[in-house]
């Protein structure tokens, strides 16, 4: 894994607007959002390790100013999404806020964040400011975050959904905390603690369970997840039609991964019993 990290200056993306005070500041491969709250300004995630200069360059090329960044929240505690967290913090007094399982995970098990695999000794597990429960409403500045926990990729992911601006239009954002499968597999699983695979049983009930939010726009943790670079350019041909405004495209990807894991559950089991 840990040649995901190296030239980190090959995946900046200039940043853009997304919709109203919803902007993206992250890189090819890594979301990382950033929302004008009109008191201040918060990112969803912090980037990849090893790439926090160019999240730094980023926000600023954004038109705004990394000190005024209050808070950071993580939608789960891998590197490639905690990695600018601790140098906010350190640097512009940003408060940090991710799950309590995934706090838990730095605590007990630092290294299914997979922070052994980062190429640098400064990266580490840290402590965040507040932990994220399972319905919290979170309030930063004039923005109102509504939280869910939805565990599988890991035990602390969360999904967000909150109202975006544009003029006297509203859309309403949904972000999804991780949707990979790589801490999916049967060897995995076994190694933490797991041998009855119950993950599978908890990822496709987080889906269930936020599949009917009304979201408009809905906002990928990786590139691939919404298409984000294909409608950035998109976008960039044809301002007056916005590609990133989709009122079934949330429902429609969260249904697919659930399909997904289905397939993915039966190979699983397949190469095992082939084992």
């Amino acid at each position: 894994m840990s040649h995901l990290f190296f030239h980190q200056e090959r995946r900046y993306v200039k940043p853009f607007q997304i919709y109203g005070n919803v902007y993206y500041v992250g890189d090819s491969w890594v979301c990382v959002h950033l929302i004008d709250t009109g008191d201040g300004l918060l990112l969803i995630d912090a980037g990849n390790v090893c790439a926090t200069p160019w999240l730094v360059q980023a926000v600023w090329e954004a038109g705004f100013r990394p000190n005024d960044v209050k808070w950071i929240v993580l939608s789960h505690g891998h590197v490639d999404h905690v990695g600018g967290a601790e140098f906010f913090r350190d640097t512009f007094g940003t408060k940090l806020y991710m799950a309590e399982a995934d706090v838990r995970m730095f605590r007990e098990h630092p290294e299914f964040s997979f922070i052994q695999d980062s190429p640098s000794v400064l990266d580490r597990v840290f402590e965040p400011d507040v932990c994220i429960q399972d319905g919290d409403v979170l309030t930063f500045g004039r923005l109102k975050v509504q939280c869910y926990l939805v565990p599988g990729h890991t035990e602390g992911c969360v999904a967000l959904f909150f109202d975006a601006y544009q003029g006297e239009e509203t859309k309403r954002c949904g972000y999804y905390g991780g949707f990979g499968f790589n801490t999916l597999t049967c060897e995995f699983l076994e190694e933490m603690g797991d041998r009855e695979y119950h993950m599978w049983k908890v990822y496709e009930e987080s889906l269930d369970k936020v599949m009917d939010q009304p979201v408009d726009i809905f906002l990928g943790n990786h590139t691939e997840n919404n298409r984000t670079l294909e409608k950035m350019e998109e976008f960039k041909k044809d301002p007056r039609r916005n590609p990133f405004l989709d009122r079934e495209e949330w429902r429609r990807y969260l249904g697919q991964k659930k399909e997904e894991l289905h397939v993915f559950r039966k190979k699983q089991l397949e190469a095992k019993g082939r084992r």
